[in-house]
């Protein structure tokens, strides 16, 4: 029997809430714009328009796979970040909303003469492109251990028409050319190998890889704080994002390695997201 637009996101909410979904509501609206290629207010506006066989098909299709935990970024290719549409693959993180707060405070803090930014651990090239978007008179490098993750970048570059950033494959620094760039920006690994949190939700389908390092989280961010300073400039900024717990050590390893006017700034949760420090020689 046919069903209404608005019947059948009722329907999948419902659906996907027994299946703990966090938010049902809005995975049911995403994946029923992306099989009717419109958006959301076109599902507000026709509310009793009625699905075809084939839409209603492929919803449900879309459906059961969003009720195993597959997250809808997985499912339908692509997130949207910043300005722009990034494609999404299993090789790389899902960009996150609270990581445009990195991305905010870095433009913040690059000085109009700035020429240059290095972003490691790109994955989608999120953070990269996003910077070189709002500032097309530098250039951005995004480098990322994968060489998967390094295609797709270059994929999001060039859908996204973006002409001043470039992606190559390096395990962080190690195949980073010489320079000093103005700033540093990364988001790395910096979940404990034993944090629960890895068997649930989205992140059980995301690559562990991109989220986990030794040390308590802190063994990668540990690393790019003792090396960053060879490839800054004098007075150049470097930022990382980590996790909500993680201030107090992150902002020690910060000093350890030389950095000042070293600080922690808030996601929009009002957590603890990103430290950073400048490089003052």
């Amino acid at each position: 029997m046919p069903i209404s637009i608005e019947n059948a996101l009722r329907e999948a909410a419902l659906l996907l809430a027994e299946h703990q979904s966090p938010s049902p509501r809005s995975d049911a609206l995403v994946l029923l714009c992306h099989v009717l290629d419109k958006p959301s207010s076109y599902l507000y506006t026709w509310s009793d328009k009625l699905l075809t066989d084939d839409e209603n098909n492929a919803f449900t299709a879309l459906l059961e796979r969003r009720k195993l935990g597959e997250p809808v970024a997985y499912i339908i290719g692509y997130r949207d970040f910043w300005s722009l549409r990034l494609n999404v693959e299993p090789s790389t993180l899902i960009p996150r909303p609270d990581t445009e707060r990195l991305v905010e405070l870095a433009l913040e803090r690059l000085p109009s003469q700035a020429d240059s930014v290095l972003d490691l651990g790109t994955g989608t090239g999120a953070i990269a492109l996003a910077i070189a978007s709002e500032r097309k008179d530098l250039q951005v490098t995004g480098v990322d251990l994968r060489s998967e993750a390094v295609a797709l970048a270059e994929r999001n570059r060039v859908e996204n028409g973006i002409t001043n950033a470039q992606f190559m494959q390096s395990s962080w620094f190690d195949n980073v050319p010489a320079h000093r760039f103005s700033m540093i920006v990364s988001n790395p690994p910096y979940i404990d190998p034993e944090d629960p949190h890895l068997s649930q939700g989205d992140v059980r389908f995301e690559p562990k890889s991109a989220l986990v390092a030794d040390d308590h989280g802190l063994a990668d961010i540990r690393q790019i704080c003792q090396q960053s300073p060879d490839f800054l400039v004098d007075d150049g900024w470097l930022l990382i994002e980590h996790g909500y717990d993680q201030g107090e050590p992150v902002r020690a390893i910060f000093s350890a390695a030389g950095f000042v006017d070293v600080d922690t700034l808030h996601d929009y949760a009002g957590l603890d997201r990103v430290t950073l420090g400048r490089f003052a020689r």
